[in-house]
């Protein structure tokens, strides 16, 4: 028996009063207890989650209505500006900043009367696919505890594959909500760029970085984008939601024409992914839906594009934290220019310092024109190869990743080899367009993500085939 029922259930039986918001607050939080061994926790907001549920109970016995989302526990990444908890991105440098306001999407959330109890462990600032980037302690995969859960929303998926809350927020800049999704055997969703604000989430890449859930099946991610979707004057990326919501039934797969990515289906694949993977587009396939094999000719070079100019943004992102305003700062400097550097030495861990140099470097004059300007013209590239195989198809698929999750420690001395597990994930965000991972099987007992991926502010419409795609394949 499943330890949550469908998030919409748990609120309709809080707001009818057969469940208690305090009750799911302290099942949450056992939860949490106890399952510490696999390190997806940061900190928990236990005291103002108690405070929370009273209130909403209160508000529930006095007969006043309640939220969408009433009494329903969620664990936000740690890059979420959240009350009751540090916020640090899992960085020794923001070790002990509290926050001063919250993100617009827990604010959204905390609207609809969810309960956020929890911060998750991630790759620091979300640098990384495996979570051994945090300064703190590297999560583990519910799956096996020896392998790494994906990153860099690596505590997040984690949280939702040990069921510990109903659902749980996640950042993607690269594929770090659709990996560990698929590392772990849940559901992350990346909406359109824009579609969900940015406002009070720490920055990573800003043209880039995509707010999004995990969660258990499609259906209670769709309900988390419904609440949490539409312009924010704080985030003036944002754009308007779809009139008609994203809360939606399975569509039916007749008819429906699908893309196989050819750049995806070649070398490399393990062959228990692809094994999945080919199983599940054979049974799309037998489900009425039109497939065909498209070629996207310079998916090959968007993984050397997204490692210019991801690092580049995060190199200005992260010049703020200078020990100066909050977060760490060097007691002992005699001077300024000492606390600037001292504080940076000793904050920053080894993957942001190796990011910070790479973007100052393709930045920097006489390198700018050879790296970060050729790098925009291939990203427009992209975006135009995807535009152009919209045109005949109306959603494309392909794996999530090309492996199942690795050892913990297999790839963190060799930089160029975790790179390369984004490699499938990362064009759609220098597309800006709407991905969700959801598990196809599994190979060697490990979870296997199927990718599907629908043109820009198609997100409805992907929701919706990604339902009918997981009634298949589950």
């Amino acid at each position: 028996m499943a330890v949550w029922e469908p998030i919409d259930t748990i609120a309709a039986k809080v707001q009818s009063g057969e469940l208690k918001a305090v009750d799911l607050v302290e099942k949450s939080l056992g939860l949490i207890a106890g399952n510490e061994s696999f390190k997806a926790i940061v900190a928990t907001t236990a005291d103002r989650a108690r405070e929370r549920a009273k209130a909403i109970d209160a508000k529930i016995a006095a007969g006043e209505n309640a939220g969408r989302l009433a009494g329903v526990p969620f664990i936000a990444k740690d890059n979420f500006l959240v009350f009751g908890a540090d916020t640090t991105a899992a960085s020794n440098i923001l070790k002990g900043f509290a926050a001063p306001y919250q993100s617009t999407v827990i604010e959204k959330l905390e609207a609809e009367d969810a309960i956020c109890v929890a911060k998750a462990n991630l790759d620091a600032f979300a640098h990384g696919s495996s979570t051994e980037n945090s300064d703190f302690f590297t999560t583990k995969n519910p799956h096996d505890e020896t392998r790494v859960p994906g990153g860099s929303s690596g505590g997040s998926a984690a949280s939702v594959a040990l069921n510990l809350a109903p659902f749980a927020l996640g950042s993607d800049t690269g594929g770090s909500i659709r990996l560990p999704a698929s590392f772990t055997g849940t559901v992350g969703y990346k909406p359109t760029y824009g579609l969900v604000s940015r406002s009070g989430v720490v920055a990573m890449g800003s043209s880039l970085d995509s707010i999004g859930p995990l969660a258990s099946s499609v259906e209670d991610a769709a309900l988390i984008v419904d609440v949490t979707a539409g312009k924010d004057e704080l985030d003036s990326t944002t754009i308007d939601q779809d009139d008609q919501g994203y809360v939606v039934s399975a569509s039916s797969l007749a008819g429906k024409k699908i893309g196989v990515i050819k750049e995806y289906m070649g070398d490399g694949m393990q062959p228990g992914v692809r094994g999945c993977v080919e199983a599940a587009i054979e049974q799309i396939k037998q489900a009425g839906a039109e497939v065909q094999e498209l070629s996207l000719p310079s998916l090959p070079l968007a993984l050397a594009v997204y490692y210019i100019i991801c690092p580049a943004e995060v190199s200005s992102n992260l010049s703020r934290y200078d020990g100066q305003r909050y977060g760490f700062s060097y007691a002992d400097a005699k001077n300024l220019d000492e606390s600037y550097t001292k504080t940076r030495e000793i904050g920053f861990g080894k993957e942001a310092k190796r990011r910070i140099m790479m973007g100052t470097y393709v930045l920097s004059s006489g390198y700018y024109d050879a790296y970060y300007k050729k790098a925009q013209t291939v990203r427009t590239k992209i975006i135009n190869d995807f535009a152009k195989a919209f045109e005949s198809v109306d959603f494309l698929v392909g794996p999530t990743a090309p492996m199942t999750a690795f050892k913990i420690g297999e790839n963190a001395n060799d930089p160029l080899q975790m790179y390369l597990t984004d490699i499938m994930t990362v064009a759609v965000n220098m597309a800006g367009v709407p991905a969700i991972s959801i598990p196809c099987g599994t190979a060697e007992g490990l979870p296997v993500g199927l990718q599907l991926i629908a043109p820009q502010r198609a997100d409805r419409e992907l929701l919706s085939v990604a339902r009918a795609a997981e009634e298949l394949l589950t």
